[in-house]
């Protein structure tokens, strides 16, 4: 059994490397941010208590369960159970100054994706989970989740291939 301190020096090292993803995983099922921080922070306090079970490897997938678990729980207790339907674009937290028409259109994608296609794609891209820790989160195989994932990707690269191309200004430029 972990000391006190050595279960802090733990769950600090995980608040550092995890706690943006979360907040933003959990503000896109609760829609809203100031719930989804009480949420993680709940998060936070049971890894805490059950430091002890749950191995290193495994924070990252363990902690994105409880919060998606809690997330859940609230929505269900709120009776507004309307997960995944913040569009993408609202969901990135700092949108990078190069943001292109092909990233929006690939967002605009990825939202009119099914939901499990669309949160496995958010889970992969937006919190960097491996296939396996997505397996973790949403309780699906592995297998699944990489069907889930390929059939997603299919999607958004064929609606991007549709796409009229982009018009040429004088000179050749766009």
């Amino acid at each position: 059994m972990a000391s006190g301190s050595d279960r802090a020096a733990r769950v600090k090292r995980a608040v550092g490397t995890h706690e943006r993803h979360l907040v933003a995983y959990a503000a896109q099922l609760v829609r809203d941010r100031e719930r989804a921080r009480d949420l993680v922070q709940e998060s936070f306090l049971r890894l805490y208590r059950e430091a002890d079970g749950v191995p290193d490897a495994h924070v990252a997938p363990w902690l994105f369960k409880v919060c998606r678990n809690l997330c859940f729980d609230e929505l269900r207790k709120a009776g507004r159970m309307t997960t995944l339907d913040t569009p993408a674009t609202e969901r990135l937290t700092a949108p990078g100054p190069k943001e292109t028409e092909d990233l929006d259109a690939a967002l605009a994608l990825i939202d009119d994706l099914p939901a499990n296609q669309r949160e496995v794609l958010q889970l992969k891209f937006f919190h960097e989970l491996s296939y396996r820790e997505i397996s973790e989160v949403t309780e699906l195989s592995v297998s699944n989740v990489g069907y889930l994932i390929h059939v997603g990707l299919k999607a958004v690269r064929r609606g991007l291939m549709r796409r009229p191309a982009p018009a040429l200004t004088k000179g050749g430029a766009r």
